[in-house]
């Protein structure tokens, strides 16, 4: 045993009297402090070891939940589009667009009918979209001249990115937008610098001293003016990494640890980028803000890359407290702590004295609607969204799944639309009057894109969504499709035909009988068919479903959009109940010119990556030449609806160079008031009533005809062009093609080859039969859903087939 050893083990009772073992405090205290470093290396090594595999396993796979956005249509701008000044920025605005040079992307300028707007680049369905620069006039009503930037064989069109419309989150009420760091504004990384950790590109993690430079500042302030926490402190304990943001030495010592690890493990950029997409910036409601990318869409309606100083400014300073530095509701604070992030820039050199004096004299900029970021500004158009997707996606799926959903909704005209229920709800309100509500479809006749859904009198709130869940009877809206069926026989029927519209009788199968009248209280004799549905006379119509019968009436409604009814006699005069969305999905066909187009309000579906995973925007097949003339047909006789008929109202509003084609409809007791009506662009139908089916003392044309008319007040859209193709005019007298000299002659459409023959003038009395008109032609126009009921032959030698058994009335 050597001696330094023997000196430990002695004992007490060896020392010999007049020894000194020597002071032991010195000996206990190193051994004290070699145990504690012992037992801390011991528990800091394997701690350290854990949270470092915590940092590389959290880090190394940054998965944020992304929530997935809904987005409106582009807005495509082309020579000929209908638009006006109104209603472009309108969609401008929607699209996040701001005044300006018109040069930086995101901004527009404009002088009069003269505009200049600087597209951004975005992903569509059909692939990237590059930004263009553009020139544009409008007049008339439409873009008269339109140039853009991209070389020699670029189309003469501009495509801008859409309006995001709602916002579909998963678990964590988080809305983010990822963004690169080469994505960040120069200014933003280093004015964040600046302000909140200068020495972020030497220290490692912690900055010792920053802690003493903050110390002491706060010791010489009295209160707690600057922090010391690095950028990568303040991502360790942002949520991360799941470190807390209670005040304890526990969370501090984490927070330290990791950021060492970080800054051990990863480069600078990587920690900064990672930073520009957590910090938390703000909150909506349930709805929490991280990111600078979304924190600028929320407090400033803005792309990052569209900031200016000032906002920029703002937005490091909302970095210290979101709550407490809020500009909407604390815009003093806001204002001060700005002006003190701008005098740092100054400080720092960032930016020049004149920027600097600048910047501290503008306003805030904040955004007055944070709508960008809400999570459904929409909730009736969402709803029919989630049904066209809940096929392909469920509820789960879709869900903080970080896709884009990419449908057709026109931000103008769903604005239209709103406000047309809600001012004519509010002029039809009365004492006498129970409460009512509306529902409304908007499409494009043209593709078959929903662009706007209304789903009650009040469309923002969210709710029963009257546009799609309701089923109310229709009334007089099937008409059309009785009338489409008659004309399917053109050898038979014509617009110039002659029709009974004296008192009708049918018999039931239960042998009751139905007597119909017309909603005047009156019968008008022999009139013409164009008149009968122009005018919606129930007994002729009647008369006219009977023959063609009540059985194809319903198998014509279900190929034409899936309706189911009961082929009873009632059905003629609409004894059906239906949603707003089935009525336009039925009167697409007639608005199309005779095309079988399911409606979709979703055009596709991006990947995280921006490309398609599935798109719903393919293009219906042409119509058929036989639905296309009849079609046709139908559309002439309710253009003269609304010239000279239950639509006339429209014309004295001030609509009738749209030359609109439409019908109004009516169930019993005004319970229930519809509007369906057409331009060359759009196709409305709309409903009006109550909840609790009380009557409500409105005609089609007194109340869901008013919605549809204020909102084609405002709405820019083509007029309704019926093209010759399959049809022949000619100017008749009586029941025969006559010249246009002679007395009472009108003009009048015909499928070709099947116009009566010609007569010379001579007075002849309109005689009502009901056999076939004679022609020596070949069957004619054929094909589509003709042949399928057994239209497509000519029938002029066949037996007449026994009139089918009536069936009970609902």
């Amino acid at each position: 045993m050597s001696h330094a050893v023997a000196r430990i083990d002695y004992d007490e009772d060896d020392v010999e009297e007049g020894d000194s073992p020597g002071p032991r405090w010195p000996r206990l205290l190193s051994t004290a402090i070699l145990a504690t470093i012992g037992l801390g290396l011991g528990f800091l090594i394997p701690y350290s070891l854990y949270l470092n595999h915590e940092v590389g396993q959290r880090f190394d796979q940054l998965r944020w939940q992304l929530p997935t956005r809904v987005y409106g249509r582009p807005l495509e701008l082309a020579p000929g589009v209908a638009t006006d000044a109104a209603t472009l920025e309108v969609e401008l605005r929607a699209a996040g667009y701001h005044p300006g040079d018109g040069l930086r992307p995101g901004t527009y300028q404009h002088d009069q009918a003269r505009w200049k707007i600087s597209s951004r680049g975005f992903n569509d369905v059909d692939g990237p979209v590059a930004p263009r620069l553009a020139q544009l006039t409008l007049g008339g009503g439409r873009v008269t001249k339109l140039e853009a930037t991209g070389g020699r064989n670029a189309p003469p069109r501009l495509r801008l990115d859409p309006a995001r419309i709602a916002t579909l989150y998963g678990q964590k009420q988080e809305e983010r937008r990822l963004v690169q760091l080469d994505e960040v504004p120069e200014l933003l990384v280093t004015g964040l610098q600046a302000v909140e950790d200068r020495d972020f590109a030497s220290h490692h993690g912690i900055d010792v001293s920053g802690i003493v430079r903050a110390a002491w500042i706060n010791m010489r302030s009295g209160e707690a003016r600057q922090g010391a926490s690095t950028l990568t402190q303040q991502l360790a304990r942002s949520g991360l990494l799941g470190i807390g943001r209670e005040q304890t030495y526990t969370r501090k010592f984490n927070e330290i640890l990791y950021a060492l690890l970080m800054e051990a493990r990863y480069d600078k950029r990587l920690i900064l980028e990672a930073y520009f997409n957590q910090v938390y910036l703000g909150q909506r409601g349930a709805q929490a803000i991280h990111g600078m990318a979304a924190a600028s869409e929320f407090w400033f309606g803005r792309d990052l890359a569209d900031l200016n100083t000032e906002q920029i400014a703002l937005l490091i300073g909302i970095v210290r407290g979101p709550s407490y530095y809020d500009p909407r509701r604390n815009p003093e604070r806001a204002t001060e702590r700005r002006n003190f992030v701008l005098d740092k820039m100054l400080d720092s050199t960032l930016i020049d004295a004149a920027e600097h004096e600048r910047a501290r004299q503008a306003p805030l900029g904040i955004s007055t609607d944070p709508g960008r970021t809400s999570a459904n500004r929409f909730p009736a158009y969402v709803d029919l969204v989630r049904r066209q997707l809940a096929r392909d996606y469920s509820s789960e799926a879709l869900a903080g799944a970080g896709l884009s959903v990419m449908t057709a909704m026109a931000p103008s005209a769903q604005a239209y639309a709103e406000g047309a229920v809600i001012k004519t709800l509010k002029g039809l309100e009365g004492k006498n009057r129970p409460s009512l509500q509306a529902g409304l479809v908007l499409t494009d006749v043209e593709h078959g894109d929903v662009l706007a859904v209304v789903g009650s009198g009040t469309p923002a709130q969210p709710g029963f969504n009257r546009a799609v869940e309701a089923r109310r009877p229709v009334g007089s809206l099937i008409k059309p499709f009785v009338y489409l069926l008659a004309l399917a026989s053109p050898q038979q029927w014509s617009l110039a035909s002659w029709v009974d519209d004296s008192p009708v009788t049918v018999t039931l199968g239960n042998g009751k009988r139905w007597t119909p009248g017309n909603s005047d209280s009156r019968s008008h004799g022999t009139v013409r068919l164009i008149d009968a549905l122009g005018r919606s006379y129930n007994q002729a119509t009647v008369r006219i479903g009977m023959q063609v019968a009540p059985a194809r009436i319903a198998e014509l409604l279900h190929t034409l959009a899936g309706i189911t009814a009961e082929p009873n006699p009632a059905l003629i005069l609409g004894s059906l109940d239906q949603s707003p969305y089935a009525m336009a999905q039925l009167y697409q066909f007639l608005a199309s010119g005779g095309e079988i187009q399911p409606l979709h309000s979703v055009r596709g579906v991006l990947d995280t990556e921006g490309k398609a995973l599935n798109r719903y925007d393919d293009r219906p097949a042409a119509a058929q030449e036989g639905d296309m003339v009849f079609a046709r047909l139908v559309t002439i006789a309710l253009q003269r609806a609304v010239t000279a008929g239950t639509g006339r109202q429209l014309v004295a509003d001030g609509l009738g160079h749209l030359n609109a084609a439409g019908k109004t409809g009516t169930s019993n007791d005004g319970r229930d008031s519809w509007f369906a009506g057409y331009t060359g662009d759009h196709l409305a139908v709309v409903w009006v009533g109550n909840d609790q089916n009380e009557a409500t003392g409105l005609f089609g044309a007194t109340g869901g005809m008013r919605v549809w008319s204020n909102l084609f007040k405002l709405l820019p859209s083509a007029p309704l062009k019926v093209g010759d193709e399959g049809i022949d005019w000619q100017w008749v007298s009586g029941s025969n093609v006559s010249d246009a000299s002679c007395p009472g002659a009108s003009r009048f459409a015909f499928a070709d080859g099947f116009a009566p023959a010609y007569m010379p003038c001579r007075p002849a009395e309109p005689v009502f039969t009901d056999d076939a008109q004679t022609a020596d032609e070949q069957d004619g126009a054929r094909g589509g859903w003709r042949e399928w009921f057994g239209f497509g032959r000519d029938r002029r030698d066949e037996p007449a087939a026994p009139a089918p058994a009536p069936q009970d009335s609902p």
